[in-house]
């Protein structure tokens, strides 16, 4: 059977790099971007392929996706993307650059990359595109603001983008995690001190209070493992026809019936107590 390969972007930790060890296991031959060189340099030294690709910086998109491409031959069976990260705070607190660096690093950086690889898919007349949205791509929550509105832009342009790619025999599958046991809070509290000055804010004693513990110290509930996130991938990438969509974790399931069924005001209070 001939070798599948695909591209996932982010494989410094977590999500991508379980998606990257497992899939490799499988006989994929996997392309593991990582947004810094080092990074990369240690995905090398496990023998896989590593490309640099930060969705922030347009010419290691391209440059990715051109040594992807060369690599392949011009064919790319499937691309997940997965590199994120959240600038957490309130969005009165929120910079407007501080937005504008976190649309482009968890979606418009994502849309460049398609660009660059859909025109080999479709001249393939195949392929499969793979989103790693989240449970807060459904449902909002106080906070998380500027993460929210990048995986709310995220849903729609995958509900799009499916229904325009149909005809080309290209599939756009959305995975959506729950809480996942990663860096991602590490990250989170990194992006919050260098975009957030909560003592000019005017919800100072909020912080103070409650809001930098919160932070801190994150939520109490349970979370799952990364591999949890990597068994949706592959049974997206293995599924005859796709889902659209792929819950991960019991709270991305709840969240997805609670917005179907509640009340705006009753949702807002439900999310108001997580």
């Amino acid at each position: 059977m001939k070798t599948r390969n695909i591209l996932i972007t982010g494989c410094s930790s977590g999500i991508g790099l379980d998606t990257a060890r497992r899939l490799n296991a499988l006989g994929w031959t996997v392309f593991a971007s990582c947004r810094r060189m080092e990074d990369c340099a240690m995905r090398e030294a496990e023998g896989f392929m590593a490309p640099r690709i930060d969705y922030e910086d347009e010419r290691s998109i391209a440059q990715g996706a051109q040594q992807v491409l060369e690599a392949t031959g011009g064919h790319l069976d499937a691309v997940f993307h997965n590199g994120a990260y959240a600038i957490p705070g309130p969005l009165e607190d929120i910079p407007t650059a501080a937005l504008r660096a976190q649309l482009e690093a968890n979606f418009l950086g994502w849309h460049d990359l398609n660009r660059h690889i859909i025109p080999a898919m479709r001249a393939a007349g195949r392929g499969r595109i793979l989103l790693n949205s989240s449970v807060l791509g459904l449902v909002g929550m106080r906070y998380r603001g500027a993460y929210v509105s990048s995986k709310f832009a995220l849903e729609g342009y995958a509900d799009v983008l499916r229904m325009e790619m149909a005809d080309a025999g290209i599939d756009v599958v959305l995975i959506e995690p729950g809480p996942i046991a990663t860096e991602f809070r590490a990250n989170a509290i990194r992006q919050f001190e260098r975009w957030v000055d909560w003592t000019a804010s005017a919800r100072r004693r909020q912080y103070e209070e409650s809001l930098l513990e919160q932070l801190h110290e994150g939520s109490k509930g349970r979370q799952w493992p990364a591999s949890s996130v990597t068994d949706a991938v592959i049974r997206a990438l293995n599924a005859r026809r796709p889902k659209p969509r792929y819950a991960v974790t019991a709270p991305t399931h709840a969240m997805a019936i609670a917005r179907r069924i509640l009340p705006a005001r009753m949702l807002d209070w439900v999310l108001s107590k997580g």
